[in-house]
């Protein structure tokens, strides 16, 4: 795979509280830095990718099978980290959407368990030991996200001990380079201890089948906040041999996507569904080989589904055509979870209306932040116009612009 590998760029705990000013100074330099390098270089025909991985001791619980975490602190430090990634990105002319072609930066946060206060135990046999949540401990994440092209990490106390314990857990999984190795502005390294789980409000029950909606065209920042946050939420069976838990992704169909501004620049259904998976899979697909053998999953296709498995059969991952505002919601009575943004929360409770008129459960609904394309996030509780978000159709008309 050579140039077209993704690249990692190591990022420690956030800062307690994490305000915004505050999350701009630890990670802003940081990713600015990977950002500029990899847009310099190009790469492939689809661009590059980065995983940044954001370290926190974001689980709570005792047992390996009985983890949870507080999911609306989750979702918002996601949300402020996709929007300094998406403020980055417009600064140095960088697209962010899947596939958008040489020069592009395709970031994928993915959250990292771990606290730099404890020991990790680094085991001569790296393992692969998941939980019954999508996020994993350090030892798994080395051992399962390889191998890279380039390794990034802050230049501070945080980053070198960070970079020291993933290296000790690495060791084996690939030879690098000294090359590989790239020190970037460490931004503000602030004295105030990261946040604990247990300072934090009630723990989120993880749920066996989640289900979500929206268009997915030039998977953006947006996309991938709202992806990622439903993620968060899935209860993960142990072994393959229990039903797999759900998520299922209602895409709307090109029919009905036809009158949209730019509409020539959609993409048709089954790219979207594609991108899809393909960025699902950085979250959630764990194999010793990494992604040697390629980074596209297997996508079964059958009577206008994308179906998908993860994690040895435990996440099946569903994508279904939608051609009303309901989806599978009103389609499928077994389902646990609605999540929606702030733009489409209107939706949301009109979905469960019409569950109402049919006598069946309401789906308890969660709500992610909506990101600002001036860098701005309104949080979940805000109600506004949303007009400036970040969205697919100022990505198609700028693809149609650079044509013009």
């Amino acid at each position: 795979m050579g140039n077209d590998l993704p690249s990692l760029l190591l990022l420690p705990p956030p800062p307690h509280p994490a305000t915004r000013p505050a999350l701009n100074a630890t990670y802003e330099p940081p990713l600015k830095a990977a950002i500029s390098k990899l847009k310099d270089e190009k790469g492939g025909k689809d661009g590059t990718i980065l995983i940044a991985a954001l370290t926190s001791p974001i689980l709570t619980g005792k047992y390996v099978r009985q983890k949870s975490l507080t999911w609306s602190h989750a979702q918002s430090i996601l949300a402020d980290l996709y929007s300094i990634i998406s403020v980055i990105c417009a600064q140095l002319s960088v697209s962010t959407d899947i596939h958008a072609g040489p020069g592009s930066v395709d970031v994928r946060v993915v959250f990292v368990d771990h606290d730099p206060s404890k020991p990790v135990m680094t085991d001569p046999k790296p393992a692969i030991e998941p939980n019954n949540t999508v996020i994993v401990d350090l030892p798994t994440f080395a051992s399962a996200y390889h191998p890279w092209k380039y390794i990034f990490h802050p230049n501070n106390e945080p980053g070198y001990r960070l970079l020291s314990t993933y290296l000790k857990l690495f060791e084996g999984i690939q030879t690098l380079k000294q090359s590989q190795l790239i020190v970037v502005d460490g931004g503000l390294s602030l004295s105030v201890e990261p946040l604990v789980p247990s300072q934090l409000s009630q723990q989120t029950r993880p749920h066996p089948i989640v289900c979500l909606g929206g268009t997915f065209d030039h998977l953006h920042p947006g996309h991938k906040l709202l992806l990622t946050a439903a993620a968060l939420l899935l209860k993960v069976p142990e072994d393959s041999a229990l039903d797999p838990c759900q998520f299922i992704i209602g895409i709307t169909g090109d029919e009905l996507l036809k009158r949209k501004k730019y509409a020539e620049y959609v993409q048709p259904w089954d790219e979207r569904a594609t991108n899809t998976i393909e960025f699902l899979s950085s979250i959630l697909e764990l194999s010793r080989d990494g992604w040697k053998k390629g980074l596209a999953p297997q996508v079964v296709k059958n009577d206008g589904e994308f179906v998908a498995r993860f994690r040895d059969g435990t996440i099946e991952v569903r994508c279904v055509v939608i051609q009303d505002a309901y989806g599978p919601t009103i389609t499928t009575e077994n389902m646990d979870v609605l999540v929606v943004s702030g733009e489409t929360r209107g939706g949301g409770n009109a979905v469960n209306d019409r569950r109402k008129e049919l006598g069946w459960r309401l789906l308890e609904t969660f709500e992610v932040d909506v990101l600002d394309a001036e860098g701005i996030v309104h949080k979940s509780a805000e109600t506004r116009d949303f007009a400036t978000k970040i969205s697919s159709t100022a990505i198609r008309k700028q693809k149609a612009e650079s044509r013009t």
